[in-house]
């Protein structure tokens, strides 16, 4: 009789450790602790675009000055509440493209140097997250972009020459549902070109005076770079979710300077250029 009862001690103990330790549960006290006062700010820096975050105090508040940084604060009436050092302050949530990150927060009364004014979310404070509709994440067009860069220039598919400026569609890939266009622009006049717009259009091929003009504009979900300007040559990488569009239509690149230049270059892709597209 006293086996059996050593016996179920042991396996309700060991029950209670596996529940602990469920993969599918998170306690606050096993998240990172992140102490932070009255004298900084905290930048957290994210790899991918933030799609939410959540501040689960009211003495924090935050905002998202750019996409992929989130900054947060001690709301200052908050402070004669927060006299004990250690006070916790909750939970912040940060979830990215493809992860779900959460820290501790702790008020401190320090004010020494090693308090964090920017913290780099790491792999490691991470769990995976499937986002809906997002199939590739910033890093992975990012990644796919470089790798077509340094695949250097393949073919010249497509090609429009006015004011000076040459247009080149270089290469067409695809990465599951995802278009990347390889498109390059050359200046062979002394004049800097400083951009004014870029755009996408899916336009008519032939049009008449007695036809109205139907246009839809596309943007590119992400860009490789942002540049305003260039001297002698840009080249950049577009990414768009699956384009299709009938074949009297046509895709219009159209490369605009800022006024008051004339100086506009537009080159056409054909629905068969993008359905000869590689895959990477």
């Amino acid at each position: 009789m006293k086996k059996v009862f050593l016996l179920l001690t042991a396996l309700l103990g060991a029950a209670n450790i596996l529940f602990a330790q469920s993969p599918g549960r998170t306690n606050i006290d096993s998240l990172p602790q992140i102490e932070i006062s009255s004298q900084a700010d905290i930048h957290f820096l994210s790899p991918e675009p933030i799609q939410y975050a959540d501040i689960s105090s009211h003495s924090i508040i935050g905002d998202m000055p750019v996409k992929t940084l989130l900054r947060i604060k001690l709301v200052p009436d908050s402070l004669r509440h927060l006299q004990t050092d250690c006070t916790s302050l909750g939970v912040i949530t940060i979830v990215g493209e493809s992860f779900i990150a959460q820290y501790h927060l702790v008020f401190t009364k320090s004010n020494g140097e090693q308090l964090p004014t920017a913290i780099a979310i790491q792999p490691e404070q991470c769990r995976p997250l499937d986002f809906p509709g997002i199939t590739l994440t910033t890093p992975e067009m990012k990644s796919y972009a470089m790798d077509i860069l340094h695949r250097g220039k393949k073919s010249d598919i497509r090609k429009a020459k006015a004011y000076g400026l040459i247009a080149i569609l270089n290469h067409v890939y695809t990465v599951g549902d995802h278009v990347f266009l390889d498109v390059a622009f050359q200046n062979k006049t002394n004049l800097a070109y400083d951009i004014d717009e870029l755009r996408f259009k899916i336009e008519d091929k032939k049009i008449t005076k007695a036809t109205n003009v139907q246009s839809l504009e596309i943007k590119p979900e992400w860009q490789l770079y942002q540049q305003p300007s260039f001297k002698k040559e840009y080249h950049n990488i577009y990414v768009f979710k699956k384009v299709t569009f009938p074949d009297n239509k046509i895709l219009n690149v159209e490369l605009s300077e800022k006024q008051v230049s004339g100086r506009t270059l537009t080159l056409q892709i054909k629905y068969g250029d993008l359905l000869k597209a590689d895959n990477l």
